[in-house]
C-alpha cells in the first residue's frame, strides 16, 4: 500500500477540512464507508491495497495499511490464523514422503559465485502418490501453461483457462482455504465466497506486462512456475516445480544458504540452482507443503500486508513472507496483481 502522506501534513490537511461535514478528497467523517465509484478517493480498509486511498487515510483511519477499527488485521491475528492454516494442511507430505539431500550450506556472501557445491540432487526421494491428490494434480496441470521468458506474450487456451478454474475449485474444497476465507470474511475483506474466488483468480492469474510489449506474466507464473528475465531466474518458489524439473535433468541444485527449524513438513529451504542454463542466486521455498498451503499463506500476506513483510507463525516458529504488488497495471477498481511472494526469514 502506498503511504498516504506524512503525519504532520495529514494533520494540517484535516484541520483545513474541519468545518466541512464530509469532504470528497478527505477521509474526515468517512472512515470505513462503503465503496462509491463517484468518489475521487476512498476510506474503506481495503482501498489502500488498490492504490486509491485518500491522502489522509493513514492518519485518520489506518494502522499498518488498515483501519484502527474492527477491520484491522493485527500481527497477532496473522500469527493466529497462520497457525490454524498450518494445522489444517492435512495434504502436506509426511516425513517418509520426502528424503532431502541438502548437502553444502554456504554463506550469504557466496551466493553470487555460481559454483556447484552439491554433486547430488536435492531430492533423493519423493513419494509421487502425493501428486495424485486433487489439489496437487490440479496445480501440476498449470505449471506447463507458461513461457518462462519474459517479453513473450502469454495466450491461454480454453483448456488452460479451465485448468485455472479447476485449481481454484479444488483448493476451495480444502480446510486450508476454508480457514483463510473464514478469517478474511470475518475481517470484512470479502462478503461472499464468490467474491473471494474471483479476486484470487484475478490477483494470481491475471496477466500483466513484465516485459516490453505483450502481457507476458502473472503472479502464479512468477511465484510457482518461474521466469527468466535478463538472463536470470526470477520467482520459482515452489518445491514441486523444483523436484519435477530436477527429475527431468533441467535443474541442477548448487547449494543452500538457509534451512528452516522445522523437523517435519512443511519446512523452508533457501537455495542456489541452475535452471537449464540460468542461475538463481537465492530461491526460498516451502518444502513438503501442499499447493493450497502455499497459495493460502501468500494470498493472506498479499491481502493483509501488500508490499510489506508479513509476520506469521508456523508450528510455534516465526516466519516472514514478503509480497509485492505489480504497480504498472490494475484490475477491477484499481486493484493490484501479485508481482511476487516469497519467504524472507524464520528464526530457530
Amino acid at each position: 500500500m502506498r503511504a498516504c502522506v506524512p503525519l504532520i501534513v495529514a494533520i494540517l490537511c484535516s484541520l483545513a477540512w474541519a468545518d466541512l461535514y464530509s469532504a470528497p478528497s478527505s477521509c474526515r467523517d468517512r472512515c470505513h464507508e462503503a465503496f462509491d465509484r463517484h468518489q475521487p478517493c476512498h476510506c474503506n480498509a481495503r482501498f489502500p491495497e488498490f492504490g486509491n486511498c485518500c491522502k489522509d487515510f493513514e492518519s485518520l483511519c489506518g494502522h499498518e495499511g488498515f483501519s484502527y477499527s474492527r477491520d484491522a488485521i493485527t500481527k497477532e491475528e496473522l500469527q493466529s490464523v497462520s497457525e490454524k492454516i498450518y494445522r489444517a494442511d492435512i495434504n502436506k507430505a509426511q516425513k517418509e514422503d520426502i528424503i532431502l539431500n541438502s548437502q553444502n550450506r554456504i554463506s550469504p556472501s557466496e551466493t553470487r559465485d555460481h559454483v556447484d557445491r552439491c554433486p547430488e540432487p536435492l531430492f533423493t526421494y519423493v513419494n509421487e502418490k502425493l501428486f495424485s491428490k486433487p489439489t496437487y494434480a490440479a496445480f501440476i496441470s498449470l505449471l506447463n501453461n507458461y513461457q518462462r521468458a519474459t517479453g513473450r506474450g502469454e495466450h491461454f487456451s480454453a483448456q488452460q483457462l479451465a485448468e485455472q478454474d479447476a485449481f481454484l475449485r479444488e483448493v476451495m474444497k480444502t480446510a486450508v482455504l476454508k480457514e483463510l476465507y473464514g478469517f478474511l470474511r470475518h475481517q470484512n475483506r470479502y462478503s461472499s465466497e464468490q467474491e473471494f474466488v474471483s479476486d484470487l483468480k484475478n490477483m494470481w492469474f491475471g496477466l500483466y506486462l513484465r516485459g516490453n510489449e505483450e502481457e507476458d506474466s502473472s503472479g502464479f507464473e512468477h511465484v510457482f512456475s518461474g521466469e527468466i528475465k535478463k538472463g536470470k531466474v526470477t520467482g520459482f518458489h515452489n518445491w514441486i516445480r523444483f523436484y519435477m524439473q530436477e527429475k527431468e535433468g533441467l535443474l541442477d541444485y548448487y547449494s543452500h544458504v538457509y534451512d528452516g527449524p522445522w523437523d517435519s513438513y512443511p519446512d523452508v529451504l533457501a537455495m542456489q540452482f541452475n535452471w537449464d542454463g540460468y542461475y538463481k542466486e537465492v530461491g526460498s521455498a516451502f518444502i513438503g507443503s501442499s499447493p493450497e498451503f502455499e497459495f493460502a499463506l501468500y494470498s493472506l500476506c498479499f491481502i493483509a500486508r501488500p508490499g510489506k513483510v508479513c509476520q506469521l507463525s508456523l508450528g510455534g516458529y516465526p516466519l516472514a513472507i514478503q509480497t509485492y504488488p505489480w504497480d504498472k497495471s490494475t484490475y477491477g477498481n484499481g486493484k493490484k496483481y501479485i508481482a511476487t511472494a516469497y519467504v524472507v526469514s524464520s528464526t530457530r
